[in-house]
């Protein structure tokens, strides 16, 4: 038994008489206490992009996320809300069996990419300068992912917001083992700034303050380790990055998401993945923008290895 948990039990069964602990402490609440520690193993360059402690249980570096990324209240701002939902899965479902033959190592994942709260460039009743879809979209969605089984992202534009607010909003959706959580700091603006005139920018602090309430979220419903995706296609856009706490409760993947040639995209990874590494390494692909898209044969050669792929 780990040490917390058995000085935890101890101190219950000494305070509490016994007819009292057994109606304080439920089955599950026991089952948590008594449970053996999750087995942590190290991972290595190239899997993370530095050592990294990582959960039997948890997703990253054994699979492979292939995601589409959007909303279904716009067809302009992704796959996900382009074409009709079931073309749009079907599609997935394609785009997943081409990353599966080109590396049969890590098992593919499809997910679907959520912009849960979008950045506005109008203040709003609250002047947040962000948009946030209600139960009703983000429920949408969750049920096409269920469907076939498939991973959800909840993506998160703050505008000027507080990061946490937007995170603690999200976290009886994110209480679902499937759901994860992703940040965008482009639109993460300071006062006085407003989304989309300029790029924004999202300290380490408010990071390890998402990834705080994720851990809990994780440790109180006993959940696998969340994957939190973090955007960066600049250097200034996460700003003390070295500082982001390394959890084994939660799996920050930084994901390289600028758009251009083949050459441009790898040398902005070069600058905010390979040479300022965290944890673990994502691309976006854009259809639209990237002339040509890199194909998978290409991505799984980029170091470190991409294990989030998302598509827009």
């Amino acid at each position: 038994m780990h040490p917390f948990r058995g000085a935890m039990l101890a101190t219950l069964l000494l305070v509490l008489p016994r007819v009292a602990a057994a109606q304080v402490l439920s089955l599950d609440l026991l089952r948590w206490i008594t449970a053996p520690p999750p087995v942590l193993d190290t991972v290595e360059f190239p899997a993370a992009s530095r050592p990294v402690a990582v959960r039997h249980d948890a997703l990253l570096p054994s699979h492979r996320i292939v995601a589409f990324y959007g909303t279904p209240l716009s067809t302009r701002m992704g796959i996900l809300g382009e074409i009709p939902p079931d073309q749009m899965m079907a599609k997935l479902d394609t785009v997943a069996a081409q990353w599966q033959a080109v590396d049969s190592t890590r098992t593919v994942l499809p997910a679907l990419h959520l912009i849960a709260t979008v950045a506005q460039p109008h203040p709003g009743n609250d002047g947040m300068y962000r948009l946030r879809h209600g139960d009703a979209t983000i429920s949408k969605v969750v049920d096409w992912a269920d469907s076939r089984g498939w991973l959800v992202f909840l993506d998160i534009q703050i505008g000027r917001a507080p990061m946490s607010g937007e995170v603690t909003r999200l976290l009886p959706w994110l209480r679902r083992s499937n759901v994860h959580l992703a940040i965008d700091p482009e639109f993460a603006m300071p006062p006085g700034g407003v989304p989309g005139r300029r790029i924004g920018t999202v300290d380490a602090r408010e990071i390890n303050d998402a990834i705080d309430q994720l851990a809990k979220l994780v440790d109180r419903h006993r959940l696998p380790p969340k994957v939190l995706i973090v955007h960066r296609f600049t250097e200034a856009m996460v700003t003390n990055a070295s500082e982001i706490k390394a959890d084994p409760r939660v799996q920050v993947v930084i994901h390289m998401d600028g758009f251009g040639s083949p050459s441009l995209k790898r040398n902005i990874y070069d600058l905010v993945v390979t040479r300022r590494p965290v944890q673990f390494a994502g691309l976006k692909l854009f259809y639209k923008n990237d002339k040509p898209m890199l194909a998978p044969s290409e991505i799984v050669r980029l170091l470190p290895t991409p294990v989030y792929i998302q598509y827009q």
